[in-house]
């Protein structure tokens, strides 16, 4: 597990950007890195040959196979196809075994303005694209101003609405700038892949294609079958082979992603060999369904990968406040009332679960007592837009001994119902003009109904017309990205510090399929720009507490479980790196190598994977 006061204590350095404020580019002061926290000494000096947290000498070779359960009928990079991250380059990599460090990949140097609203990269000349034609600032600028204005359902304009012009004042520069601190963006713009102009400048990136485009990262895709899989070939001769970023990472020749329809298929491909590692999400699964020879002879392997970046809900319960009854803050209490989380967790989970009270849960972020000074401050200005518990109650989801129905929970959140002015006819919950209450759970994910299936039961029990609708993904995405549905599962998670992900998830100008709950209120809008514009540690982490606080009296949205460390099961035919205890971000697949003699002891494993 991550070291969490590490986390803590280095956020406290958040005041001031390290360079100075300057007309332009050629008077910053550029690093090999940089850090969302101002002021923050970097783990690895301008001459480190490599993380510590990968093998340098790992070896190349073999094979590694990976499900993914969604459709695609797409290669291009707009619709994040399986394993698509690894054949494009980014500007910069992060550290996985420091709380906030990015150092330069595609990037040779980096640089920020001391307004923080500005920020620069220098190109490395030597990078290629598989072509062997040069890597330019006009394909930086060209990937980021059509993916700041791409509407697709799940497009990254609404991550990167934060860019307000991008310039590139010659070919091996590139100048970003924002209208609020930009190093709180550094983890999205280290994750957006560069594309080429000489390729998809006269194409639409954001149309389905089934051509091949021109990549240029690590590995190289190589062939496509839709809905069957994707096969990336590592490149060989990649220009960024040795930078110290990418030392002892990229070590599999091949990487393969199989299609499988759900995760029951997929988890019997896992026991039968033919995929390689699976995260299991499912504590039923996890606790029961690898107890197979496998697994006792020590090659099927039950293990973690730290999660020590990100915090909060494993899941989020999502009701669409664009629909009626769902903008009745009333009827969205008494639906979470009825939410028996101690059943399903002794019940389905094994009691491995803790509930989430908080959206920035298991973190320095969550709110939790009354508001103190320094909240008040915030919140008192919109007073007459909150509900009256925000300043006087302690927030907490309801509770039960997680045996049979909770009458209790089933009660309060009737009499919610009532004072919202339904009332029971025929055994239906009913409004004034005889309108039934109905509630459908919109999901692509047999895994989601076995959460969703209780609940359904619970609200059944009150009155409540209750049913889930399984679609197919594709279906599903577009049901999403028009806001067509009453409620969804999503997941739940933040990066921290809590900050891309802010102002996508929950300000008005976002898009349905970012913001499903169609949150539109003037004090959460506030409370983000306000987090985002933060030029300090305390106005930072009190303006996020705030903005839970508002954000769960207003019940949009119910995080379920608090979110651990990633479960994985795995075939035991690879080497892995050591890996400190204070983790954040773990090297997988990417620092994992192919172990010819460790898959040699597998009885009916290929040697020559």
């Amino acid at each position: 597990m991550a070291n969490r006061v590490t986390v803590q204590l280095l956020l406290v350095l958040w005041t001031q950007q390290l360079a100075p404020a300057v007309a332009g580019p050629d008077s910053l002061k550029f690093r090999h890195g940089i850090s969302q926290i101002p002021n923050y000494e970097l783990k690895y000096p301008p001459d480190f040959t490599h993380f510590d947290h990968v093998n340098p000498d790992a070896p190349k070779g073999g094979m590694l196979v990976l499900p993914y359960t969604y459709a695609f009928n797409t290669v291009s990079p707009a619709y994040k196809p399986s394993g698509f991250i690894r054949s494009y380059d980014h500007l910069l990599e992060r550290a996985g075994d420091e709380p906030s460090g990015y150092y330069a990949s595609l990037a040779e140097s980096v640089a920020i303005s001391a307004d923080t609203h500005s920020l620069a990269f220098r190109l490395r000349p030597e990078a290629r694209w598989h072509d062997g034609s040069p890597i330019t600032s006009a394909d930086v600028s060209l990937s980021l101003n059509t993916y700041r204005t791409n509407i697709m359902a799940t497009g990254w304009a609404p991550v990167l609405s934060w860019i307000t012009e991008v310039e590139t004042p010659d070919p091996l520069t590139v100048v970003i700038h924002g209208d609020s601190d930009v190093a709180k963006q550094m983890r999205i713009i280290s994750y957006i892949p560069i594309i080429p102009v000489s390729y998809w400048g006269e194409r639409d990136v954001t149309e389905p294609t089934r051509e091949i485009p021109l990549q240029s990262g690590p590995y190289e895709l190589v062939a496509y079958s839709p809905g069957k899989f994707f096969r990336y070939e590592r490149v060989a001769n990649y220009w960024a082979r040795d930078l110290p970023v990418n030392r002892g990472k990229f070590n599999f020749d091949t990487i393969r992603y199989e299609r499988y329809l759900d995760a029951t298929v997929a988890r019997e491909a896992l026991r039968t060999g033919n995929i390689d590692v699976w995260r299991e999400s499912d504590s039923r699964h996890w606790l029961a369904s690898y107890n197979v020879p496998a697994s006792e002879k020590g090659w099927l392997i039950k293990g973690t990968l730290p999660s020590g970046a990100l915090r909060g809900s494993r899941y989020r319960l999502i009701l669409n406040t664009r629909r009626q009854p769902f903008d009745d803050p009333l009827v969205r209490k008494a639906i979470a009332y009825a939410f028996d989380f101690e059943w399903q967790n002794r019940a389905l989970h094994g009691g491995e679960l803790k509930r989430a009270d908080s959206f920035f849960a298991n973190s320095m972020f969550a709110s939790s007592g009354l508001p103190d000074e320094a909240e008040l401050a915030l919140l008192e200005p919109h007073r007459e837009q909150l509900p009256d518990e925000v300043f006087n109650s302690v927030f907490s989801y309801p509770s039960s001994d997680g045996i049979g129905v909770d009458p209790q929970g089933l009660s309060i959140a009737r009499r919610f119902l009532t004072k919202a002015g339904y009332e029971i006819r025929d055994g239906i919950q009913v409004d004034e003009d005889g309108n039934p209450l109905a509630i459908e759970f919109l999901t692509a994910s047999q895994t989601s109904q076995r959460i969703l299936l209780p609940y359904v039961s619970a609200l059944t029990m009150l009155g409540i017309d209750a049913n889930i609708r399984l679609v197919e993904s594709t279906r599903y995405t577009h049901r999403r990205r028009e806001g067509d549905f009453d409620t969804v599962l999503t997941s739940g998670y933040f990066e921290a510090p809590p900050s891309w992900q802010l102002r996508p998830y929950f300000h008005s100008g976002s898009t349905p399929f970012w913001n499903p709950s169609g949150i539109n209120h003037p004090t959460i809008d506030a409370l983000v720009d306000m987090a985002l514009g933060a030029t300090d540690p305390d106005s930072f982490f009190v303006t996020l507490r705030a903005l839970d606080r508002v954000l769960l009296w207003h019940y949009y949205q119910f995080p379920l479980e608090i979110l651990g460390d990633t479960r994985i099961v795995y075939w035991d035919k690879f080497g892995r790196p050591n890996i400190p205890d204070d983790m954040y971000v773990t090297p997988f697949p990417d620092g994992w190598w192919y172990d010819k003699e460790k898959a040699a002891r597998i009885a009916g494993s290929d040697p020559a994977r």
